[in-house]
């Protein structure tokens, strides 16, 4: 299980109480968490279909799957503590928003990717 998070903090935050998250991507954050040295807050995990589209998410989101996580990343520093550790431990599809950075490994799209929100 998860070194420095509780499975629910992967929930969908709808409250439909899905919550499918692969334990790989957990592995890897936990393994994120190590690196950049400070809390990772989870703004959103998993996402059931109606909750994703309220969030403007792509149809085919990973956050359906259970295969992406997007961190809150306010200050400058925290983004780079966070993109440094993400590029470390080997995340490839990376999305930066204004007060979030997206992360997944769904490896049925495109690789070494990045873009903005």
């Amino acid at each position: 299980m998860a070194k420095y998070f509780k499975i629910s903090e992967f929930d969908c935050k709808c409250g439909c109480g899905k919550n499918n998250i692969d334990d790989e991507l957990v592995k890897k954050l936990d393994r994120v968490r190590e690196k950049a040295g400070i809390p990772i807050v989870v703004s959103s995990g998993c996402r059931c279909e109606k909750h994703n589209k309220e969030e403007g998410g792509e149809e085919n989101s990973a956050h359906l799957s259970g295969l992406a996580v997007d961190m809150k990343a306010i200050s400058s520093g925290t983004r780079w503590k966070l993109m440094e550790a993400l590029f470390t431990t080997g995340f490839n599809r990376i999305g930066m928003g204004k007060t979030f950075i997206h992360a997944d490994i769904d490896i049925a799209k495109s690789e070494k990717v990045m873009w903005l929100y």
